[in-house]
């Protein structure tokens, strides 16, 4: 491969991670996350609880609290927590009850 060729791919590569990260891309993959883990929820009206935490690459997760109410009759529509972990790579959410993290 002639170094020209090497240099293109090269920068090539390096504009497409740029991309990646601007504004535009973190806003869009923020409301990528609130969609999967919203309708992954069991609560209704689920709603974010702050900013998604972006954790490192090698971890391969972006967690993310939601509220919102419970919807089963005999919970009486009491407020419900859960924490939602995306995985990146497979785009999937995963949630837990995690109303342990409320003040009482």
């Amino acid at each position: 491969m002639k170094a020209p060729t090497l240099i293109l791919l090269c920068l090539t590569a390096l504009t497409a991670q740029a991309q990646a990260s601007t504004p535009d891309a973190w806003a869009a993959f923020d409301k990528t996350v609130l969609a999967s883990c919203t309708k992954a929820s069991g609560l209704k009206a689920a709603k974010p609880v702050g900013n998604p935490a972006q954790f490192d690459d090698r971890v391969g997760y972006t967690a993310l609290l939601l509220q919102g109410q419970y919807p089963q009759k005999h919970m009486k529509g009491q407020q419900g927590t859960e924490l939602c972990l995306y995985h990146k790579k497979s785009k999937t959410a995963y949630v837990t009850e995690w109303d342990s993290i409320r003040p009482q």
